[in-house]
Formats: C-alpha cells, structure tokens, sequence
C-alpha cells in the first residue's frame, strides 16, 4: 500500500502540538527506534513524538488519518516479533512519558493507569497498598500497553490466567482520531460485541490504548517455591498433568534444562542451587497462611518423589530466591549472550503434549546440527526455544532459520498447539499464523482490521494484512 512520505508540512503540522523537547525527527532518531527487544527486523520511523496525553494522540491520529501517513505506537519495546517496528516508516508514537498511575479504587478493586506505566511499577505499587496484580510475564520492565496488545500470559497464568483476564476498561484513540471508551469498573458486561476484548492481543493494529482500568486482588500472604530435579525432560513434564489434577494448583509451574540454567549462570555470575539433573520444574505456591501453603506444596512434593522426582528444594531464604527467581528472570538474555544473533519459537501446545514437543526439538538439535535451548511455562504449554545462529554464514543461517521454523511450527500444529503463547505475531510470524489459521479465520481477521481502520495506516503489515 502506498502511503504519503513525511515531510517538511507534516513536521510543522507536529511542532505547532508538540513539545519540541519531545519530537526526534532524521538524524536526531535514536537507533533503538527501528528494531524490537529480538532484534532481527529493523526500520526507521520518519519521526518519534513522545506522547502525553489521549488528547495528543487524538490531534496526531486525526491529522495521519487524513494525510494518509502510516503511524505505529511504541512503549519499551520489549516484543519478540516486530510489533513495534514501523516497517513502513511514518510516525511513531513512543508512549514511556504516559507513566502514571492515575487511581486506585480499593472499594472496585481496581487501578487505573497510563499505557507507559512499567509492569514492575505496578506490581509495586499495588503490593505496597497490599494488593496484586497476577500477571506476571518474565520481562518485567514492559509497558501496561505492551502487554494489553500481546494478552502477555507469564508465569502466574497457570493459577490466576492471563492479561486479558485483569483488563476491565480501556481508554482508545481510533484511527481517526475518535476517542472511545471501551468497558470500565464494571464486573460483567453482556452488552453487545466485547470490542474491549477484540483490543486485547491486537497489537497496536485497531487502535491506541491511552488509559487501562485493571482488575486487582488482596495480595497473597506467603509465597513459596520447590525446584524439583528429574533424570530427563520426559519424565519432568509427565508429572504436570497429574499436579493439574492434584487439589492443589500451584501459581506457576517452570521447566528449565540443565544448558539454560548454565546459561545463566555465567551471564548472572551466580550459582543456582543445583545442576547436576538434565531437567527441572519450578513450582510456587501462594495463599493467605503458612499452613494452608506448607500444606499444598507438602503434599505435591511427595506427589513429584513418587512420580520420579530425585529430590524437592523447598525456595524459601533470601539466597535461594534471589538465585532460582534472577536466573529464571535472566534466561532469555543469557541464551542471546551465547550467539552472535538468534529466533524465537513461541509456540503453545497442550499441556500432555509438552514433553514430546521438547523431545522433538532435541531430536532436531541432532538432525540439524543446530542448538535450540528453550525453556517456558509447563503448566499452560507455552514454550520458548530459541534457534541459535552460533557460527553460521548470512546465507546458511536464513536457510537453517526458515527449515526450522518450518518443522517447528509444523510439530506445533500437529499436536493441535498454535503459532503464539503470548508474544503475539507482529511482522516476524504472520506466515506462520496464516499456516495455522484457514482463509475463513484470517478473511475475519482482515474484517475486523477494517472495521477499526479501512484506511490502513494503524501499524500495517504486522499480524494481518489488507
């Protein structure tokens, strides 16, 4: 699709709206604009404005949309597929300055917050007024917005779910400027389509979120984790199921191999508390006394010992936290520091199938020649592997990336799983996710698009395309 070039007018146009303290435009625009966290699609924006206000955003949406000039929204930029990255240039909104926590309504049990408060400040903040804020994805410095257009999941999903299952209202500018109000304070809502929820995952392709109203909970009095080692992947997440079943449903169950948690170790400079199995789980437990969580993680630590578990570490001092929790926290930036570039597979399978989906990537490791580490979320089958350049050329490195994306996301679909668990499809997966969905599903997809913006200037070509 062609789209107007910014130009000359169009700056002026944002100068006589924008502080200029706030507008990068050319030289001025920092490199960390044109790529994502990943780091393996890349483009500039013609111009940053760091936004404020619903009501700058309005004035600048309004003036793209009859200019027809391409505009995409930016908070940390922390996504894995190129949601961020404005492949057609135009405008990017960078929404970091829109930081504030703008009320906490302890009677609904709510907050309300600007689309770049980080999630690690919430969670904060929340706890400090003795309340929480479930989801809980490993990056912890991404924006509220980020994770509202990703439905980020994290490690807390297995308990408590997702992000969509927090989101109560939102505040959204349209493509043309219009400002709506989608949900609220309100608990249930039956009122004709859930456009709110048709926000949530989208990807900053329907439309600008400016405020979010959260759903929140009394915050949990004890917290406790188990590492719990196995003699193999197989036989780590075979015992999954049955702690599902079990009365006792931990807040999160992690698997993590011996090679990543090594990975780790050397990028933190810290030792975690074993190493000697080739796989492990990390459970925790939560809940508002120490009887009622020594209680649950007792009785699932012996259902592990029963099931092949070689032995449980109870997480509970100060020095075990800080090592399971910052290694866990680290991996994803532990495996990028071990090769020159890398690709994320973020597929989500169900749960008795993560086992076999794990041992099929070893057993591609060995026909490939290639490292896959991977590690992710068993109690909601949502893994992340990672294919790993190393010392490949330009050349070999496309070809063995596409091979096995190919074979990975094929595995995937085989096992009934889909393209993404939470990091969404954004420029990087949009082949993929048409693989996974028929025409029907992706022709309803590209309706909706029109729906919000028929003029396409809202991040094009990312998830699907007019």
């Amino acid at each position: 699709m062609e789209y107007k070039k910014f130009d000359e007018q169009d700056l002026a146009f944002v100068l006589e709206n924008i502080d200029r303290k706030r507008v990068f435009f050319g030289k001025e625009i920092h490199e960390d604009y044109c790529h994502d966290e990943m780091g393996t699609i890349s483009h500039y924006p013609d111009i940053v404005i760091q936004v404020v206000s619903t009501e700058e955003v309005s004035a600048i949406m309004k003036y793209a949309h009859s200019h027809n000039i391409p505009v995409v929204v930016r908070g940390s930029g922390t996504g894995l597929v190129g949601s961020c990255v404005p492949v057609c240039g135009g405008i990017m909104l960078e929404t970091t300055l829109m930081n504030h926590i703008l009320e906490l309504d302890t009677e609904n049990l709510t907050v309300t917050v600007e689309p770049g408060v980080l999630l690690m400040e919430l969670s904060k903040y929340v706890e400090e007024n003795d309340l929480f804020y479930p989801p809980d994805p490993g990056e912890k410095s991404a924006t509220i917005a980020g994770n509202i257009s990703t439905n980020a999941g994290g490690m807390r999903a297995v308990k408590y779910g997702v992000t969509r299952d927090y989101v109560r209202g939102l505040t959204v500018v349209m493509p043309d400027g219009e400002v709506l109000e989608l949900g609220g304070k309100i608990v249930k809502n039956s009122s004709g389509y859930a456009l709110k929820d048709l926000v949530i995952g989208s990807e900053g392709t329907l439309c600008v979120i400016t405020k979010a109203v959260l759903k929140l909970l009394p915050l949990p009095q004890k917290t406790v984790s188990l590492l719990v080692p196995f003699d193999s992947f197989s036989a780590a997440a075979a015992v999954v199921p049955t702690i599902i079943k079990s009365k006792h449903i931990p807040t999160a169950i992690e698997f993590m191999e011996r090679p990543t948690i090594l990975f780790a170790e050397e990028f933190l400079g810290k030792k975690f508390p074993d190493t000697k199995s080739p796989a492990y789980i990390l459970l925790t437990f939560d809940g508002n006394s120490r009887e009622q969580v020594e209680g649950e993680y007792k009785e699932v630590a012996e259902l592990c010992l029963r099931e092949g578990a070689t032995d449980v570490f109870i997480v509970d001092t100060d020095e075990r936290k800080d090592s399971v929790w910052s290694a866990r926290g680290a991996f994803l930036e532990a495996i990028k520091a071990s090769t020159p570039e890398m690709d994320e597979c973020d597929v989500v399978v169900p749960r008795n199938r993560v086992a076999d989906y794990i041992n099929f990537s070893h057993d591609l490791e060995k026909e490939m020649g290639i490292r896959i580490p991977s590690f992710g979320h068993a109690g909601d089958g949502n893994l992340h592997l990672y294919i790993c350049r190393d010392e490949m050329d330009d050349l070999t490195w496309k070809r063995t990336l596409d091979s096995a994306f190919e074979k990975m996301y094929a595995k995937a679909f085989e096992f009934d799983g889909c393209v993404s668990g939470e990091h969404g499809i954004g420029y990087a997966k949009k082949g993929y996710l048409k693989e996974d969905y028929g025409a029907y599903e992706m022709d309803l997809m590209v309706g909706i698009k029109k729906a919000f913006d028929p003029a396409n200037i809202l991040n094009p070509m990312k998830v699907c395309e007019l």
